[in-house]
């Protein structure tokens, strides 16, 4: 069973705006876009993944993943992070009804494809499932199988959202790379240490460069 990934990528211009302390306005956009580009290739070279459909509105960040072999849906509900995904999951639903659908954050630039393959298939086998995040209060995956409704509840406290929602919280061990989200310096350092994708290391190398 192969699954379609729908990856939600925000605006460029408004993304990771709590890593100011660790990258200015200028580089912001920049590494953002370089996080999803690593997550969506590794994504795309995980052997349980069929296809990654990335929602977004921001012309430049669907173009780079485009070429990287994503599908791009555009945001047309405009109203913020779930409904977002909802749309992106009722348009792969349209065109592969049979296709199990999970939601991915656009910011693991540490993903490897052999774990997210863990995930996915530890997933399999419950109508709906979540991975909670590596700070254990929100949510980097959220999974659901053919015929059930994806109903994300991104956001504060989406770990407990979902858990109340009826997902299954996977419990695996040694999937690191898929909860490392990053909205911080200290998460960027992290997912540093575990060891980031082409993109991100060579934006990042600048950011070492300029801040000596």
């Amino acid at each position: 069973m192969q699954w379609t990934l729908v990856v939600p990528v925000k605006p460029l211009a408004r993304a990771k705006s709590r890593l100011s302390d660790t990258a200015d306005d200028g580089v912001r956009p920049g590494l953002a876009l370089a996080f999803a580009q690593d997550t969506v290739a590794a994504a795309l070279a995980c052997p349980e993944v069929a296809d990654v459909a990335v929602v977004t509105d921001d012309a430049r960040a669907g173009r780079e993943l485009a070429a990287l072999g994503a599908g791009v849906v555009a945001d047309e509900p405009g109203d913020g992070l779930n409904a977002a995904l909802a749309h992106g999951a009722a348009v792969v639903r349209a065109a592969r009804p049979e296709s199990p659908v999970a939601a991915l954050n656009a910011d693991l630039p540490a993903l490897r494809p052999a774990e997210l393959a863990r995930v996915l298939a530890a997933a399999a086998q419950f109508p709906r499932a979540f991975l909670p995040d590596a700070a254990g209060i929100g949510t980097t995956l959220l999974a659901a199988a053919p015929g059930c409704e994806l109903a994300p509840a991104f956001g504060p406290d989406s770990r407990a959202l979902h858990r109340a929602s009826g997902a299954v919280e996977l419990r695996l061990a040694a999937v690191d790379s898929v909860r490392q989200d990053v909205d911080t310096g200290d998460d960027l350092r992290t997912a540093l240490a575990l060891g980031v994708g082409p993109r991100t290391a060579a934006v990042t190398a600048r950011l070492l460069i300029a801040g000596q």
